[in-house]
């Protein structure tokens, strides 16, 4: 069952980045994070989907993708966790394309109508 639940969180993955970059950055993690998710940024925590939204309210850009490197999930199918690298494609203020590239580490917890939500990120 393992592998199933795998395949279910790079779906998920795929998923989350396919609608970063086609709707953008905003409504993609609003739409993937569970209503205590998390998000780590700039070293600050941003806790609960409501602060995560006035958190992400600008954040309008389609530039950023990624893809998970390594996918666990726990015995019992109801956390998971994903790592691996993201790009991060933007025009500065001069009007340059611009691009810098990361690592990200994201942890996934299975909701009571079986999709994975993001709590940590």
């Amino acid at each position: 069952m393992t592998e199933v639940w795998k395949q279910e969180i790079i779906k998920t993955e795929e998923a989350f980045s396919s609608m970063a970059q086609k709707e953008g950055m905003n409504k993609a993690f609003l739409n993937f994070v569970a209503d205590d998710g998390v998000l780590l940024r700039n070293n600050t925590i941003i806790k609960g989907k409501d602060s995560i939204k006035a958190f992400m309210k600008n954040s309008t850009s389609t530039g950023l993708s990624w893809a998970p490197n390594f996918v666990d999930v726990s015995a019992s199918g109801d956390l998971a966790y994903t790592y691996g690298t993201y790009t991060y494609k933007y025009q500065d203020s001069l009007g340059s394309n611009k691009s810098s590239q990361g690592i990200f580490h994201t942890v996934w917890k299975r909701q009571a109508d079986n999709t994975w939500k993001f709590v940590w990120d």
